[in-house]
Order: structure tokens, then C-alpha cells, then sequence
């Protein structure tokens, strides 16, 4: 059994923009990136350089943190498959799922060109390669 989802924290990433950190929900994940995945090549630029200084400790060697899908929102919080295929291989949370069988070998790109890791999908999008953000992630 699952716990309701709860907001932790909510962090200003600039106008229109905010990272919420949840925890609890039901576990689930996506199956692909979504229409305007940050982790897709042909999205970036589409959130600010804070969101991902925010979100780097998803990325961190064992992290218990999740990179979620954005569209799922904070009341049906969803891991995202780009995360999953290219940032979670370092994840505490994300590897224990794997060993219990909460997250299978299901995720696709879709075709879809996605940054290798999270530093190069923060770099993309305006955070400096020696920003303090993304000393510990993992590549």
C-alpha cells in the first residue's frame, strides 16, 4: 500500500516555473518521455536553468530522490521515463524498485533523442558545467 502523496517543498525556478518535491504516491512510472519531456533534446529550453539546479540531487549516487514527470503533477506523481533511461542508473529509490519489480524493463525512448545524462540535460539548458549544483551527479 502506497501513501497519499504529500508536498514537501515547493522552490521558485523563475516566472511560470516551480519545482515541487512530493512524497508518497502510487509508485508508478511513465512508459515514454512525455510531449515536453525535459530530458528530450528537441525540449530544451523549455524550463529555466533553475529547475534542473533544483532537481540535480535526483542524480546524485544514491539518491532517494525520484525525477518526475512533470505532467503527472503532484496529486499522481509518476517517475520519468527519460529520468529512468538516462538518470536513474545511480538512484537508491529507482534501484530498489527495480529489484522488487515496481519499475520493469519497459521504458522506451520512442525514438526520441534524449540527453545521456543529467548533466549534460542541465547543461543544455543553461546551468554552467561547474556550477556547484552538479558536483556529485552521476554520469
Amino acid at each position: 500500500m502506497h501513501k497519499q502523496p504529500k508536498i514537501t517543498n515547493t522552490r521558485s525556478a523563475g516566472y511560470n516555473h516551480q519545482v515541487v518535491t512530493v512524497e508518497g504516491g502510487s509508485g508508478k512510472y511513465r512508459r515514454r518521455p512525455c510531449s515536453d519531456c525535459p530530458w528530450r533534446v528537441d525540449a530544451t529550453g523549455e524550463f529555466p536553468a533553475a529547475a534542473f539546479r533544483h532537481s540535480a540531487a535526483t542524480a546524485f549516487d544514491m539518491s532517494d530522490r525520484i525525477f518526475a514527470c512533470h505532467q503527472s503533477g503532484s496529486q499522481k506523481p509518476t517517475a520519468c521515463a527519460g529520468f529512468l533511461l538516462h538518470g536513474a542508473d545511480n538512484n537508491l529509490s529507482v534501484r530498489l524498485k527495480r529489484m522488487k519489480g515496481e519499475i520493469l524493463n519497459d521504458v522506451s525512448d520512442g525514438g526520441l533523442e534524449l540527453h545521456k545524462s543529467y548533466r549534460a540535460m542541465a547543461i543544455a539548458n543553461g546551468v554552467s558545467e561547474n556550477d556547484e549544483c552538479l558536483r556529485l551527479c552521476r554520469d
